[in-house]
């Protein structure tokens, strides 16, 4: 009798997805920012949109809390010194996601100063990262205070 062959081992591997994505569209927070003298005198709103990415089963202890990234977000905003470029702001976000949630597999955050410029809708910046971007970075970044002590 002849064995019989499995139609498994011809199928093509599972499409493997991103995961789950939570997903928090225009948080308004209040924050210093800015690179003209007249945004140096008063904290100012910006407005966050972001992504974040995670694979596994969501559990309370390998997930991302949209309640609790929403506050840990306004507070380090609304605490931290003053900013020049939103750029600077935007991987100062990143790097915050990433460093206190571990489940964080991939990040896109854009950010930007409501009504900044007449005859615009909005103007901002947005970065997407992976956590093997935020590792890199990290490394740079540890590379660069080194050298500068």
């Amino acid at each position: 009798m002849k064995p019989v062959e499995s139609f498994a081992s011809f199928a093509p591997p599972p499409r493997l997805g991103r995961g789950w994505r939570v997903f928090i569209d225009e948080l308004v927070v209040t924050t210093r920012i800015g690179i003209h003298p007249h945004e140096h005198a008063a904290p100012q709103p910006v407005v966050i949109d972001a992504g974040l990415t995670y694979r596994g089963e969501p559990s309370e202890q390998a997930m991302i809390d949209y309640e609790q990234y929403c506050a840990r977000v306004t507070t380090f905003l609304a605490e931290k010194p003053h900013t020049r470029l939103l750029e600077t702001l935007v991987v100062e976000l990143a790097a915050l996601s990433f460093s206190e949630w571990p489940a964080l597999d991939a990040l896109t955050i854009a950010l930007h100063k409501p009504k900044i410029r007449e005859g615009t809708r909005r103007i901002g910046v947005e970065l997407d990262w992976t956590r093997a971007d935020y590792e890199a970075w990290r490394t740079a970044h540890a590379v660069a205070q080194a050298a500068a002590r």
